[in-house]
């Protein structure tokens, strides 16, 4: 199998790495992969994981919901049910920051389509990237949404979008400088740069360790501490303007971790730690299970 090894670090191109800790694929394989960290500047990332060519199979379940929208069970019920709640805190945190009631977005790695058809009810001029040719399929049949594949971000006219968003898809792109690069040129100087990403350094995640399903080896190459978001934004022209906790997360991936864990009582576990690791990201919002960032562009002179 072809490996994505990496030898020099994506953010700051140093080469002294330390083991951090060794989690399972728990989704797919069972497979055992590294997480590291680079010592220089602290951000961590999957050593070894397959490379982008063979990466498909590891994502092939019909459980997978960002791809399939399953129902099945109570946690993917709840999740459905938050989801509705978030798509319309999502609308007025892009509405508030970047000053627009409608414009020209683009969401990359759509998924089944939501959130792109959400924004298009309300006005927005939509385009939309999806790796997967069967969510493309899905999106198309329910929202009449034609997402384009993944290889269309590098056909797009320079400052052509007001927004872009990414939730949940940064930790999984395996060109990741080039990515941020091609960001900062498709998007107005006067627009805004949205990203989601899980949070290692959130309450859940230090509870459960290597079990922590956010960390979702070997499907999430990479794994952003505030910190390190911010300093990935800097290299690349863009100025962290606001930093939001996403606390529901904290229910969902805690009861997975808990399945992972084989307790006995995953739901129930898993609520009432995704309860204490809310009020423990009320409290200060880096402790999150997951984190919204909002860049601008610090336009070059």
């Amino acid at each position: 199998m072809n490996r994505l090894h990496i030898d020099t670090c994506p953010l700051c191109g140093k080469s002294h790495f330390e083991k951090v800790m060794t989690c399972t694929d728990h989704y797919a394989t069972n497979e055992p992969f590294d997480i590291c960290r680079c010592v220089a500047c602290g951000f961590l990332f999957t050593q070894d994981a397959p490379d982008e060519s063979e990466i498909g199979r590891y994502y092939e379940s019909p459980d997978y919901i960002s791809h399939t929208d399953t129902r099945r069970g109570l946690a993917n019920r709840l999740y459905h049910y938050v989801r509705q709640y978030m798509l319309r805190r999502k609308a007025r945190l892009i509405k508030r920051c970047c000053g627009l009631s409608r414009g020209r977005l683009l969401d990359i790695g759509t998924g089944t389509g939501y959130f792109p058809h959400f924004m298009q009810e309300r006005g927005w001029r939509v385009s939309a990237i999806e790796k997967s040719p069967q969510a493309r399929a899905f999106a198309h049949e329910h929202f009449d949404l034609e997402a384009d594949a993944p290889e269309a971000l590098d056909t797009y006219e320079a400052k052509s979008f007001d927004v872009v968003t990414l939730w949940h898809v940064m930790e999984h792109l395996q060109h990741l400088n080039e990515t941020w690069e091609r960001l900062y040129s498709i998007l107005d100087d006067r627009g805004i740069l949205v990203i989601a990403v899980p949070n290692p350094t959130s309450s859940d995640a230090r509870h459960y360790k290597e079990m922590w399903a956010a960390y979702d080896v070997p499907r999430h190459l990479w794994h952003f501490t505030p910190a390190v978001m911010q300093q990935f934004g800097a290299k690349h022209g863009f100025i962290l303007t606001e930093r939001h906790p996403m606390p529901f997360d904290a229910f969902y991936v805690s009861m997975l971790s808990e399945k992972y864990r084989k307790s006995g009582v995953p739901f129930l576990k898993g609520m009432a730690e995704g309860a204490e690791a809310g009020l423990a990201s009320l409290m200060k919002k880096e402790r999150s299970s997951s984190m919204i960032y909002v860049f601008q562009k610090k336009v070059k002179a």
